[in-house]
This record gives C-alpha cells, structure tokens and sequence, in this order.
C-alpha cells in the first residue's frame, strides 16, 4: 500500500492543494473543474463584509440565519457549526453516556468516520448495519442515528427512515440524522420529508455539500436540544464563525434545486459515454462514480497497489493533468476513496461532457501505464 493511515492521507491532501495553487496561479481558475459536489461557496456582498466582526456578526447573521435554516431544514432552532463532523461531535459528548450504546442505520455501510470516532471518545458501544432487518435498538442506548444520503449518495428508503425513528421514540431515545448532502438530496431528487418532520430530533447538514455555502454544518432540531448541545459546542470551540454563518444564509438563500434536477437529467448521458470505456461506472443521483473496487476490475494488468491507492492515484492524475478535482485527491482523512463526477457543481454546468469523457479517458490511460511502478505512484499521489 501507498496512503496507509491518515497521515499519508493528510499529505496526499497537501499535495493536491498545490497542484490547484499552481493551476490557478499559473493558468486560471476557469482550467479547474470542481465536481466533488462540495464545492460550496462564498457568497456575500461589500455591505455584509463589513458587519463581520467578533460580536457584530453573530448578532446580525444568527438571527437571519434561525430563518432560512428552519425553512431549509425543518426543526424549531437551527445551529450554524463549523463542520457537520462538529455537530456530529458535540451530539455524542452532549447525549452519550460512557459504555453505553449507539446504534446506526444506513442505507449502505460504512458511516462517515466521525460518528464511530465520537463514539470512541466518549466510550461508547457503537453498532452500525445497511441490513433494515438486522437493526435492533439494545437496551442501555442512549442514540439512534440514521444516515439520509451515504458518503457516495445511496439514500435511506423513507419507510425504513420512518421505521427507525418509531423504533427509537417507542424507547424515549433520540434520534440524530447525518443529513450532509441528504437534506438537499433527499428531497430534491427522492421527493422525500425534511428529517425533522419526519420526526427526527436533530438533523446535521453540511453546508457546502450540492448548494452554493461555505465547508460547514447546520444543525436543526427541537428548541431544548438544540439549546443543549450548543453548551458543548461552545465549550470546545466547534461553533461556526460569523464569514461563515454570513456565508451559510446566502448560500441558502441561493439554493437552486434547478440544479439537482439537471444533474440528475445529465447524469444518463455522461454514463452512456463513460460505458465505451468502463464496464463498472456507476449512476449516482447526481453524476457517475466508480468505486475503488470497481476500478480495480477494470484494469487486467499486474501491480501491487491496493483498491484504495489504485483511485487516489486515478484522482491525481485527473486533477494533475486536466485541473478535474474529486473527493479522494482531495478529502479529508477517511473519505470515501469513491471517484464522484457529480454534475451539480457550477463547475458542471457548462461542461461539455464528451470532453469531460475524453479527459476521463486519458487519465485512464496515463494510470494503465503508471500502476507497475510503484515508486511512480508514489510521486503521482505525493
């Protein structure tokens, strides 16, 4: 293996931020290509930037933020955060208990790593299943969390969402819901409830995930919870800062689901291309991917590289060589390795897909012609 542990993954990371520095210095910002679908954004104006002091912005933008959030979310209070791992956190130390349980389910496995790493830190027990009928709540448990859309979009069935929520309730437990890209997935494309009429007694999102806001979380739930958990996340510093909260109101505010619905209508057409070449691309909601083990059954040569290593050297290159940045040449420690070319992105709007396929397509190659040699890769990802 080349990336072994979150260190390597934290220099994988370096090193991609320098190949866009240097695109964007050298070339323009107009030769990179952002279809993580997290691309978010800033969105503020000269009068807005100059309220963004200490004590001045919260005052101005948290209470315009209690308004557009609880349209976008649902709940009674919302709870800017900055990151929707944050949130996650200051749920688990707010709401668990040592050696107690959390329980989790997901439309498929596995769960974003900040949920069994709170768990972790507060000593917890934590079980987390994609099998509906595996998913029993034990006693002693004192969470039930639901993922709304995974790490690569598979998004919960709504039945089994409504179950697993009369399931905890029945018990008197809380239900939180990782609602990252579900709160605007969800129910865009599937039509689905916002997680707090659902039932759910808190819901996180992240703001910069398939809308124009900053790299953030919102949380919204009831009053009192929300209340309650905003001690722990002011106690450890986990609390959005005021440029962001500015940048989470208008990045609500300019929302346009539009968008979700052409992705989702463009999504065919890109497949279609990328099937000349590739017999395990995937649809997602948005886009296509290919999945780390997927990638490795389209190449039929010898090589020593592992799945994972195999796509961060295919992101690599995409981005070295074509300015297209995905989740794993970029992503934080424990991202999914999943290749996503989602169309969402403003970046995507204009994008002409055959030569999109055609970039794909070379970089294909380039990595054919890069994995026998290991040391190679090496440069490549580092």
């Amino acid at each position: 293996m080349i990336v072994n542990n979150s260190l390597d993954e934290v220099k994988k990371r370096e090193n991609a931020l320098s190949i866009i520095k240097d695109i964007v210095e050298n070339k323009g910002r107009e030769f990179l290509f952002d279809l993580t679908g997290l691309s978010g954004g800033f969105i503020a104006s000269p009068s807005e930037l100059s309220l963004l002091e200490t004590y001045v912005g919260p005052a101005i933008f948290e209470d315009a933020l209690q308004e557009v959030g609880i349209e976008h979310m649902g709940g009674e209070k919302v709870l800017p955060l900055n990151r929707t791992s944050s949130g996650i956190l200051a749920t688990i130390l707010t709401l668990v208990e040592k050696d107690s349980n959390v329980v989790h389910y997901l439309a498929k496995l596995p769960a974003h790593p900040s949920i069994p790493r709170s768990c972790n830190l507060v000593e917890a027990n934590y079980f987390e299943t994609d099998v509906f009928d595996d998913f029993t709540i034990p006693d002693n448990t004192s969470l039930v969390i639901v993922t709304g859309s995974t790490m690569d979009h598979k998004v919960i069935d709504e039945d089994e969402f409504k179950a697993v929520i009369e399931m905890a309730h029945e018990r008197n437990i809380p239900v939180m819901v990782d609602d990252a890209s579900g709160a605007r997935l969800r129910t865009v494309v599937f039509n689905q409830p916002k997680a707090c009429d659902l039932g759910a007694d808190i819901a996180i999102t992240s703001t910069d995930k398939l809308m124009p806001g900053p790299r953030g979380g919102l949380m919204a739930g009831s009053r009192d919870l929300i209340d309650e958990i905003k001690v722990k996340v002011n106690q450890f510093g986990l609390e959005a800062q005021p440029p962001a909260v500015l940048a989470m109101v208008n990045g609500i505010k300019n929302f346009n689901k539009d968008n979700l619905v052409n992705s989702f209508e463009r999504k065919d057409q890109l497949f279609d291309l990328l099937k000349e070449k590739f017999n395990h691309i995937q649809k997602t909601p948005t886009g296509v991917m290919i999945t780390p083990e997927d990638l490795t059954k389209e190449i039929d040569i010898d090589h020593d590289l592992s799945d994972n290593d195999l796509a961060f050297v295919f992101s690599m290159l995409l981005l070295r060589n074509h300015g297209i940045i995905t989740i794993p040449a970029v992503g934080m420690p424990g991202a999914s390795a999943t290749i996503r070319f989602d169309l969402s992105t403003s970046d995507a709007f204009n994008l002409d897909l055959d030569d999109l396929s055609e970039k794909i397509f070379s970089s294909f190659d380039e990595l054919i012609s890069a994995i026998p040699n290991e040391d190679e890769c090496k440069k490549i990802i580092f």
